[in-house]
């Protein structure tokens, strides 16, 4: 991979966490319990659900279902 695809990639990746953190809302995830609070906050700045639901002992879809609906972060392509 070429150095302008690389940065192809961080400049994406930055994007997609930045709009995660916008339209997060910060007063749901920060009222949870200690676990799922740092596994939503973990997807949010890295995207990563899979490793979010471990983090917080839950399944993949129950995981996701709680930060798209309940704590609103918004998946990113």
């Amino acid at each position: 991979m070429d150095k302008e695809k690389m940065e192809e990639w961080i400049e994406r990746f930055e994007e997609a966490r930045e709009l995660r953190r916008k339209y997060a809302d910060w007063n749901f995830i920060k009222s949870q319990p200690e676990r799922i609070k740092i596994a939503l906050e973990y997807y949010v700045e890295t995207g990563d659900y899979r490793g979010a639901a471990q983090m917080a002992e839950m399944a993949v879809d129950e995981f996701v279902n709680i930060a798209k609906e309940k704590a609103k972060i918004p998946t990113v392509d």
